[in-house]
């Protein structure tokens, strides 16, 4: 039974938390994903791993939640959306957009490759509206990456995330 193997796709539906965390989680871990052929995914390779290591997320999970910090996500899929600025001092124009359960963790990984990097901004945030907000905020810049931009003018990105956040519910 513990050598059964569960999808991560599966886990991060089971744990309300997103793919990319579970691996991040995994790696953290030191856990190895099998990759295996499935017909749910019409002969793709999918990653899978066995129950063990999924109790040992959900372990992870379950012992590092800090309920006196407002940006951890919730069972919900509650987090924040950040405007991080990258290089504030040598390219002031260049910025990353994203969601994070948490963004002290966020920024911490951020900082190993842009290490003078700073949040300008983060708002409360459902993790389905995480791709319209990029999309809408970012419309127009230099995507230089999947989720870093850069602009003439960090206000004028800023001023479109307050107007977006402005016309999205309360959470």
């Amino acid at each position: 039974m513990s050598n059964e193997l569960i999808s991560v796709k599966d886990v991060a539906k089971n744990l309300a938390q997103n793919r990319q965390y579970i691996f991040k989680i995994m790696r953290r871990l030191d856990i190895k994903d099998e990759k295996i052929k499935s017909s749910a995914s019409r002969g793709q390779k999918i990653s899978f791993i066995t129950n063990n290591d999924y109790e040992r997320i959900k372990e992870y999970l379950e012992s590092s939640v800090d309920n006196t910090d407002t940006t951890q996500v919730q069972s919900n899929g509650f987090g924040v959306f950040y405007l991080i600025q990258l290089e504030p001092e040598h390219d002031p124009g260049r910025f990353k957009l994203g969601y994070a359960t948490s963004i002290e963790e966020r920024l911490r990984s951020h900082k190993t490759a842009a290490p003078l990097s700073k949040v300008i901004k983060t708002w409360q945030c459902k993790l389905l509206w995480e791709k319209t907000a990029i999309d809408s905020i970012s419309h127009g810049y230099e995507r230089l990456y999947t989720e870093v931009f850069r602009t003439d003018s960090i206000d004028e990105v800023l001023e479109r995330c307050e107007a977006f956040f402005k016309v999205m519910p309360t959470i």
